[in-house]
């Protein structure tokens, strides 16, 4: 079986960056894949296909707000049967 790889990334960024690395994720959704590196020059490429799950959380406390933007997808998605049931 293969092991997990993930790329991990944490930064101050100014607003304008974080919208730059928004609209780099955007483009590689479109052309249905992105590939993430760093100075260690590791680099992950996926491929998003099929139909994605999208999550957004937002909030609001004493000391901080944040949103979330969470994608994922299933490699090998289930195949549905898309022949109803008789049912009598």
């Amino acid at each position: 079986m293969k092991s997990k790889t993930e790329f991990k990334y944490e930064a101050l960024l100014e607003a304008d960056d974080v919208q730059d690395v928004l609209k780099a994720l955007s483009k590689g959704l479109h052309k249905g894949k992105l590939s993430f590196s760093d100075e260690k020059e590791v680099t992950l490429n996926i491929e998003p296909k099929g139909l994605l799950r999208l999550k957004v959380t937002a909030s609001d406390d004493e000391d901080s707000q944040q949103f979330e933007v969470k994608v994922r997808w299933e490699k090998h998605p289930k195949k549905l049967n898309k022949v109803p049931p008789n049912i009598a």
